[in-house]
């Protein structure tokens, strides 16, 4: 099969996905039924747990450095990024969400504003770092 039919067939599946999983979570919005968004949002949790294992293992293999340095600022990055993502389902699956039960409407607003910027900061500084490291 040629390259140009690899993208319009990704984008076929990519479509196709999408409409069924908006159908799905129309018809099961008001039952006890388990949607496919919920079970996509739950298998979700074990591969970024995987992420976060293997990107310290690679940073500790690196054993510093300047690689070490930016892979270790990426593994942090994932931790926040890990940790807002089960807050994510936490708040879709049992309507709870910490930081504004927690810390209220506004400062729960504030709160996961700046963890969304450390986890992009923290990701940028550790991909600059290991992309300066590269032009050796």
């Amino acid at each position: 099969m040629k390259k140009k039919y690899y993208y319009l067939l990704i984008l076929f599946v990519v479509f196709l996905n999408h409409s069924l999983l908006f159908s799905q979570t129309q018809h099961t919005q008001h039952s006890n039924h388990v949607s496919t968004e919920v079970i996509f949002g739950l298998l979700e949790i074990p591969f970024l747990a995987i992420a976060l294992v293997f990107s310290f293992l690679t940073a500790s293999k690196l054993k510093g450095g300047k690689f070490g340095a930016g892979m270790k600022l990426l593994a942090w990055g994932f931790v926040v990024m890990a940790l807002g993502h089960l807050h994510m389902q936490i708040a879709h699956i049992f309507n709870y969400n910490f930081f504004k039960n927690i810390f209220g409407n506004t400062l729960g607003n504030y709160i996961w504003f700046f963890a969304l910027i450390l986890t992009w900061g923290l990701s940028a500084l550790g991909f600059y770092k290991i992309y300066k490291a590269s032009k050796i």
